[in-house]
């Protein structure tokens, strides 16, 4: 590979999976295949379990789970300190609120930070702990047992496998009529309906209100909108917008569209793993320019056999989870880490280098 160090191909036949894709693997030499479909379905995936959160990401083998929301005015968490939350958790706590979004701004919180509605809070959690983030974030109770997709490409088809592998009721909405044949014969116990996502006419004699969640993911972005928009307004719970133009993201917050889904991030969390090297699992998110990483601390770096409180870390950086030997612990000010430990840590993207440093 002309002297590069390392390949990354990006993959987006259906075709080259399993057999066939180790075969090229192995006759192109390239180190990491990302396939954008595969990774924007497995973002929807996640959602699934935490309905109404609009940001899920997976670290330390899935034993430690961020959850970003916006909180809504009835939440128990709206009006409480940093502090207020802790005591009341002492001695055992379970989750960690790590980064607070509020208009433009994104704060690193300490205890005195109180939480508002409104604010886009991060939370970073035990896995164990699904249950009461939930109930904190006042999000719904419900993951959704109907499910429409907007759009019938490859991630849908992804999805709607994996959505109906789980029980889910899953409707596809396709325009081009030999694809939908196509996905008809491919999905069982999946509806496949051919017709135009923002007919209006369609949608509503598919009863779109009466799923829960509407993901539109077609490769129009306005398309994906709109049809959003409709079903909201027809009573749909949550709607999932896939976007391949970020710079819309901004125009919807509020406006109908509860959460936008980018190939691009979710092909650029894949390609960061991998490209940050010691760091096992890394999350960028559409909210705000914090960064979740999990970095494992090095024999003989500053963290091994510290405090966090004697960490001297950036004032935007912050330790918010462990795992050791594959016990999730939040982490706290008289934690010690040790060499192996596998830490989560959220950090403005200005301090990732002095992080590392220290952990590393």
């Amino acid at each position: 590979s002309m002297g590069v160090k390392q390949t990354i191909c990006r993959i987006e036949a259906s075709g080259l999976r399993g057999p066939a894709a180790h075969a090229v693997r192995e006759a192109s030499g390239a180190d990491l295949f990302i396939d954008p479909d595969a990774e924007t379905a497995a973002e929807v995936l996640e959602l699934l379990d935490f309905p109404g959160a609009d940001e899920v990401a997976h670290m330390a083998n899935g034993e430690v789970v961020v959850i970003g929301a916006s909180l809504p005015a009835e939440a128990p968490l709206v009006g409480r300190t940093l502090g207020d939350i802790a005591e009341e958790f002492e001695p055992d706590w379970d989750f960690m609120v790590a980064s607070i979004g509020r208009g433009e701004e994104t704060i690193i919180p300490r205890r005195d930070h109180r939480l508002e509605a409104g604010d886009h809070v991060r939370i970073v959690a035990k896995r164990r702990a699904r249950r009461l983030v939930i109930e904190l974030l006042g999000l719904a109770k419900h993951t959704p047992k109907r499910v429409m997709l907007l759009g019938g490409g490859r991630t849908a088809e992804i999805l709607a496998k994996s959505l109906t592998s789980r029980g889910v009721q899953v409707v596809v909405v396709e325009r081009n009529p030999e694809r939908a044949r196509e996905l008809a014969e491919q999905l069982e116990n999946c509806l496949v309906l051919e017709g135009d996502i923002t007919d209006d006419d369609l949608l509503h004699e598919a009863d779109v209100g009466r799923y829960e969640m509407v993901v539109a993911l077609t490769g129009e972005d306005d398309a994906n909108i709109l049809a959003c928009l409709f079903a909201k307004a027809n009573g749909t719970t949550e709607t999932v917008a896939v976007l391949h133009r970020l710079a819309l993201l901004g125009l919807l917050s509020g406006a109908g569209v509860d959460v936008a889904l980018s190939p691009r991030t979710a092909t650029a969390n894949g390609v960061l793993r991998f490209v940050r090297g010691g760091v096992a699992a890394v999350a960028t998110f559409l909210h705000g320019d914090a960064e979740v990483l999990e970095l494992e601390v090095a024999n003989g770096s500053p963290a091994d056999g510290s405090l966090v409180s004697e960490l001297e870390l950036p004032k935007d950086a912050l330790i918010a989870a462990f795992v050791r030997d594959g016990k999730p612990q939040i982490g706290r000010g008289k934690s010690r880490l040790r060499a192996k430990d596998h830490v989560v840590v959220v950090a403005m993207p200005s301090s990732v280098d002095e992080v590392h440093r220290v952990l590393g």
